[in-house]
């Protein structure tokens, strides 16, 4: 059984090699141009936090056409059989154990540790006839999902200045009026304009009155780092709940550098931006939710 330390090593490792190599000379991160939250064939329930641009680093890497994992046994208990010589993807999950209060601390604590089991893509199995269908992005100016959530935030847009931000102090997002978002080699117009909306919007999220997260940082530092890829990973959970492909950043060939200067500094730089993605993506739905 790996401890934690290695579980954390494993991840981290995954994504530095992912961004290491899968670049191919673009401003792409790894999960680029998938369509689908990863999902458990067992359970019908999406994957959250780390794993999920875990997997989506598996699927792209694998070029499995869906997002449906499940445990060898899962698979069995679905009539279905892994094929022999398949290699699953590790995911993590949280375990709590009781730790004895020591001297100065009389009280019983409770302490989370990472495990890890191991998944395997619906592409890896026999006997298995999949139900599920992945998000196909809209190939619309408009797009409804998107929009409604946008809407729902409550997080005032406007398109007064050029370039894409989010105002700390006066707690606006900036962005160029839609039409003003061209067709790229690899997305189109509006998978440009929702990437950088929802980019934006997960910024928003960590205002103080809403998720309190600290914004204050000085450019080119870990935490501004941190924040950032925050943004990212928030930004294509965002996009492929609402039927938006992500689209690559202009300013990914900045980022990209001190994210991997980061990750290979911090086994749980990852892991923690990726909690925190997945806090603001879920605070954001839920407005989809009340309205």
């Amino acid at each position: 059984m790996k401890n934690k330390t290695d579980i954390y090593e494993t991840v981290t490792n995954t994504i530095i090699e992912a961004l290491e190599n899968g670049l191919n000379g673009k401003l792409e991160m790894p999960w680029h141009g998938v369509t689908a939250l990863p999902q458990n064939a067992r359970t019908e329930k999406n994957y959250n936090g780390i794993n999920v641009p875990l997997l989506w680093v598996y699927q792209i890497k694998k070029e499995y056409q869906s997002g449906i994992w499940a445990t060898y046994k899962q698979w069995q208990d679905l009539g279905a059989q892994v094929k022999k010589g398949e290699k699953g993807a590790p995911v993590v999950f949280w375990k709590s154990i009781e730790v004895e209060p020591s001297d100065d601390n009389e009280d019983v604590q409770t302490r989370m540790f990472a495990k890890h089991s191991t998944v395997f893509n619906v592409a890896q199995v026999e006997g298995y006839e999949a139900v599920f269908q992945d998000f196909e992005p809209n190939d619309i100016q408009a797009i409804a999902a998107a929009d409604h959530l946008l809407d729902s935030s409550g997080v005032e847009i406007r398109h007064g200045e050029g370039g894409a931000y989010y105002s700390v102090q006066g707690d606006y997002i900036n962005l160029p009026y839609p039409e003003f978002f061209k067709d790229t080699n690899d997305s189109s117009a509006t998978e440009n304009f929702y990437s950088t909306a929802f980019h934006e919007l997960t910024h928003a999220s960590g205002a103080k009155h809403r998720l309190n997260r600290d914004m204050n940082h000085k450019f080119a530092s870990k935490d501004y780092a941190f924040e950032e890829l925050i943004a990212e990973i928030g930004a294509a959970m965002l996009c492929v709940s609402t039927g938006v492909t992500p689209a690559p950043r202009e300013d990914h060939a900045l980022y990209i550098q001190h994210w991997l200067k980061a990750l290979k500094e911090d086994k749980k730089f990852i892991f923690a931006a990726s909690s925190q993605a997945q806090k603001a993506a879920d605070y954001l739905h839920s407005f989809t939710k009340e309205n």
